[in-house]
């Protein structure tokens, strides 16, 4: 593994389009910015600095561009390059820029969320009137096939993916927390 080198510029992130909130369907509002760290495919340290949206509904939410998966500290192609199928543990590429443990947490990740995620990108083809309940009786039987029939298997599914997920407010967060009780 490559050692980190020191962060790049920062950079502000600012989305082109109006998302509307993923909860209730309102007008989110600028509420501020905040940083956002991750690790790119080259071994930088990208600090980007990231809209907080606030609703009416009094969520907050975080404007991710498509190069980030929540709560995951290394980039989308990092991620995507050692969870796609071609990839054997033997046959990581050189450019991604994590120890063992964090490329197997990645793959276990991934193997126990793929089958969540192609249900939700069903549910938004249901919603959306993209597809009938009787139309996905023709999908694969791999979660991942399934993911492909929905956002092509093509660079960037993994951000296809998780935009729709994220955005249908069906994101499962992954962060864990020790909490001790007191006597």
């Amino acid at each position: 593994m490559n050692s980190l080198k020191t962060p790049k510029l920062e950079f502000f992130v600012r989305g082109a389009e109006q998302i509307p909130c993923p909860c209730c369907g309102g007008l989110l509002i600028v509420k501020g910015s905040r940083s956002r760290k991750f690790i790119d495919d080259n071994c930088n340290v990208v600090i980007l600095r990231i809209r907080r949206l606030g609703c009416g509904c009094g969520r907050i939410h975080h404007e991710l561009p498509d190069t980030l998966v929540p709560y995951k500290r290394y980039g989308r192609e990092s991620i995507e390059a050692v969870i796609s199928p071609a990839v054997t543990p033997n046959e990581i590429p050189l450019s991604v820029a994590a120890d063992d443990s964090t490329l197997s947490r990645w793959r276990n990740w991934f193997r126990n969320y793929a089958a969540y995620m192609a249900a939700c990108l069903v549910s938004a083809a249901i919603k959306y009137q993209k597809r009938t309940v009787e139309s996905f009786s023709d999908l694969p039987d791999s979660a991942l096939q399934r993911i492909w029939a929905f956002v092509n298997d093509t660079s960037g599914w993994l951000a296809r993916t998780v935009r729709i997920v994220v955005n249908l407010n069906n994101w499962v967060h992954t962060r864990s927390a020790f909490m001790s009780r007191s006597r």
